[in-house]
């Protein structure tokens, strides 16, 4: 992720961080696909499940949902138990990283009014 401006620097303009939003957006994604794909992957190789029900099954994961089919066997399950706690970390992180500008752009804007004296 980029750097963030500084307080005693000047809030970015509209398009700017509609541009750092895009951004942050594209990442988010980036890293949601990989996570689905390493999922997919592990649901058919692993627990031996063909690809519509392990995307079924990774995506609901991933979502928070929690597993649709039954798991074979031992491996499948440690591995379906690993996905899931990956997958609750991963979704509270990218949120974070969704939210991190937008929390940043309204505390930034404020410091930036409440020092300068000015009204943006």
């Amino acid at each position: 992720m980029r750097r963030l401006e500084h307080r005693t620097q000047k809030p970015l303009s509209r398009p700017q961080f509609a541009m750092r939003m895009l951004h942050c957006l594209v990442v988010a994604s980036g890293f949601l696909f990989v996570g689905l794909f390493i999922g997919m992957a592990g649901y058919h190789w692993i627990c031996g499940f063909n690809w519509v029900d392990s995307f079924l099954n990774a995506s609901m994961i991933l979502g928070g949902m929690g597993p649709v089919g039954d798991v074979p066997n031992d491996a499948g399950k440690i591995f379906a138990g690993s996905y899931a706690l990956f997958s609750g970390l991963a979704f509270v992180a990218l949120a974070g990283f969704l939210v991190a500008p937008v929390f940043h752009r309204v505390l930034h804007r404020f410091h930036y009014e409440a020092e300068n004296g000015k009204d943006l």
